[in-house]
């Protein structure tokens, strides 16, 4: 796998997802502010209820934005097998079944998922369960964390 690639991906999709949100964002402003929206009684609450999603739509795209100055300005390099995984690197683990997961270990936008080399791989902040135990960790090493209430176990398989 290669990480330059996982990182271009993710910064794609993060301007993807900035453009959507600025889209949703724009027309819960519309209707936020549209004449037929306007509260005739108390009980009229259809424009307030727009201005909140209008509000709520427009933090997300901050979000977004944010995330994506973070990994436009992220420096990629090499993961350091003295220091073992740290943010910034790309991790293969095995559950106890055999299915291997792929991880991006990003400094933000948990959750996202890109498609590298028909892999799909799952961004996760070191603040994630997961990610506090990766971090530090090495190829071979096992990871226990507890999944809806279940104690499971992953191998770190490779790191890169």
């Amino acid at each position: 796998m290669n990480k330059a690639d996982v990182l271009q991906r993710i910064t794609v999709k993060l301007k993807v997802d900035l453009d959507i949100a600025q889209r949703a964002a724009q027309t819960a402003y519309e209707a936020a502010t549209h004449e037929e929206n306007i509260a005739e009684n108390k009980y009229d609450t259809l424009g307030l209820e727009a201005s909140y999603l209008a509000a709520g739509q427009a933090r997300r795209v901050e979000e977004i934005r944010q995330s994506l100055v973070v990994y436009e300005q992220w420096p990629l390099k090499p993961f350091d097998e003295s220091r073992g995984i740290q943010v910034g690197d790309l991790v293969a683990v095995e559950n106890d079944n055999g299915q291997t997961q792929y991880i991006f270990l990003g400094p933000d936008a948990a959750g996202l998922k890109v498609s590298s080399d028909d892999r799909l791989i799952t961004v996760i902040t070191a603040h994630a369960p997961m990610g506090r135990q990766l971090r530090g960790k090495f190829e071979g090493d096992v990871v226990q964390i507890v999944i809806n209430g279940s104690q499971q176990s992953f191998e770190i398989t490779h790191a890169f």
